[in-house]
């Protein structure tokens, strides 16, 4: 008798470049069906046989019905686990609040921590009912839980996204069909970001030294690396859901 083979799906966000691009690597070598959604295409992506769905996700009123989009697609009999990775994200102006302006201020939270409470929300209505394994993987960061000058909005809707794993994990713990919820953090990764902060200002970043020694002394994290942990954490059954969790360096 053939058994036919059951399908996994990753459903991620900001998966154009940075740490997104690790994680459609990752699961692409495994086999893994993807659909992407981020402000830009990637060609290479394209090339992969990635889905990949343009929207900048602060528009937040178009999430809904590009979500149920994707859903659609999905054959219910031949699914056997779904994964929604909240990877989007900014660090935003840095500079001490003081500094910020109510655009920046409310444009940071928005990505960082009100789109990724939209997406989950979605997720777990629409699959509640679905016998399937499912996992909802927030990328946060070491700053949630430690502030760093002019950082004071990016760090606190890095906190928020820690709690939002942990009262996922809560809600679902007697569900039927729960969804399991880790956040994770892939420490100090070489992406645009981390350029970003190289070129800060010393008077807006106190500790911009420190990640320049990182860049110079090799000590960042790898892309592609991260995106290999995050898959094997996303699969290992021993984490309990709710886990705040970080990717060691290098």
């Amino acid at each position: 008798m053939i058994t036919e083979i059951m399908e996994e799906v990753l459903v991620t966000t900001g998966g154009s470049k940075g740490i997104g691009k690790g994680i459609i690597a990752a699961y692409l070598a495994n086999g893994t069906s993807i659909f992407s959604i981020a402000r830009t295409v990637n060609t290479e992506l394209t090339e992969s046989g990635v889905t990949q769905i343009t929207l900048d996700l602060t528009q937040t009123n178009l999430i809904e019905a590009t979500l149920i989009n994707i859903f659609s697609l999905l054959d219910k009999a031949k699914l056997r686990k779904i994964t929604l990775i909240n990877n989007a994200g900014t660090l935003g102006t840095i500079a001490p609040l003081d500094r910020l302006n109510q655009d920046i201020i409310e444009k940071t939270i928005l990505l960082n921590t009100t789109v990724p409470f939209i997406l989950s929300s979605l997720f777990i209505h629409y699959f509640k009912d679905w016998t399937i394994e499912k996992s909802i993987i927030n990328i946060t960061s070491g700053a949630a839980l430690k502030p760093y000058f002019g950082w004071s909005v990016y760090c606190s809707s890095k906190a928020a996204i820690n709690m939002l794993t942990q009262t996922i994990a809560a809600e679902q713990a007697d569900a039927k069909y729960a969804v399991k919820a880790l956040a994770i953090a892939p420490g100090v990764v070489d992406t645009d970001m981390q350029t970003e902060i190289r070129q800060s200002n010393k008077s807006n970043f106190k500790d911009i030294e420190r990640f320049i020694a990182l860049k110079e002394d090799g000590a960042l994290n790898d892309a592609v690396t991260v995106g290999k942990k995050i898959f094997e954490m996303d699969n290992d059954k021993s984490l309990p859901s709710g886990s705040i969790l970080r990717i060691e360096g290098n």
